[in-house]
């Protein structure tokens, strides 16, 4: 998608922003699927000390991290919901099973919501801005809470047909999006299944869902929400956005968000299929996008110019 259809979409379309709360099933599975991996996320570390982390579950949620992670970064966000690159249709529905593993809402719901955090970043009508109770200490604190994850529980679903028109005009993405509770069990149930083999017992299935399946679903959340949060309040800013917009780069979480947390050129250039563009800047989704364009799987990829990207810097830098 285009910013240009962002754009026209601002306000001025005869759709409305939102289509209602979520349905109650729909909350109930919300608190079910953030509260218990959170949980298990925070036992993590006495967990292991006590002996329950092994050699089979570190690869196995290593893999699991890998796959729904790039399913979001590389396929929910930077093909889906900007439109970065193009795609062949084998690799479009692989891109969105792996984006539902991350268990973070169903595909064509993810874009909509973030279409429309583009739309109105930082601005009445944003969905997770972290300034919207005011730059008070007690204001920002609550504005941070809110956009890392109390967005989720208090919000109006965004209008899939005004933000994801070409989404939900796609039968395939339409069938994967209907599948997001199948997706939801295989991605929990999984890895304890992968490790019941691996090791021919029952303790390595409990140890993997553990680590695979529950922790590793509870830290990608929270990697990814902080992109809504951290990203909009603290770090650098070295290229100029639209007026309001706070989106910043955030080194420190720039190998567990697979680039993503290079937040302001994203928010500078939102189509551009490399976010980290400055000397240094790791960015594994955008080698993982190169490598797919060798391969011939992706295609008229958006990469950023030298030109384009020196033109938007607010202070000289070195492009990468």
């Amino acid at each position: 998608m285009s910013t240009a259809i962002l754009d026209s979409d601002r306000g001025t379309g005869p759709k409305p922003l939102t289509e209602g709360k979520p349905p109650l099933g729909i909350m109930i599975g919300l608190w079910g699927f953030v509260i218990v991996p959170f949980v298990a996320l925070l036992v993590a570390v006495p967990v292991a000390w006590g002996g329950w982390l092994h050699w089979p579950d570190i690869a196995i949620a290593t893999a699991w991290y890998l796959v729904s992670g790039l399913g979001v970064t590389v396929g929910f966000h930077r093909y889906f919901t900007h439109g970065s690159f193009k795609a062949k249709r084998w690799l479009r529905v692989t891109l969105a099973v792996a984006g539902s593993f991350s268990v973070q809402g169903s595909i064509i719901q993810w874009v909509a919501d973030h279409r429309r955090h583009h739309a109105f970043s930082d601005q009445e009508g944003d969905p997770h801005s972290p300034w919207r109770f005011g730059e008070s200490v007690s204001g920002l604190a609550k504005g941070l809470f809110h956009a890392h994850v109390g967005w989720l529980f208090r919000r109006e679903l965004s209008n899939r047909d005004r933000f994801a028109p070409d989404l939900m005009a796609d039968k395939h993405i339409r069938r994967v999006d209907n599948l997001f509770p199948l997706l939801v069990v295989i991605s929990t149930v999984g890895p304890a299944v992968m490790g019941g083999l691996i090791t021919w017992s029952w303790q390595g299935a409990l140890t993997a869902f553990f680590w695979a399946g529950l922790v590793r679903i509870a830290l990608l959340h929270h990697v990814t929400w902080a992109i809504n949060s951290v990203c909009h309040v603290y770090g650098e800013r070295p290229f100029e956005v639209r007026q309001g917009d706070r989106a910043a780069n955030f080194w420190p979480l720039a190998v567990l968000s697979m680039g993503e947390s290079w937040h302001n050129l994203h928010h500078a250039d939102p189509t551009s299929a490399r976010h980290g563009v400055l000397r240094g800047q790791i960015d594994m989704s955008a080698r993982v996008i190169w490598l797919l364009e060798k391969t011939g799987a992706a295609y008229n990829v958006r990469w950023p110019k030298p030109e384009r990207i020196a033109a938007k810097l607010a202070k000289p830098a070195d492009v990468g």
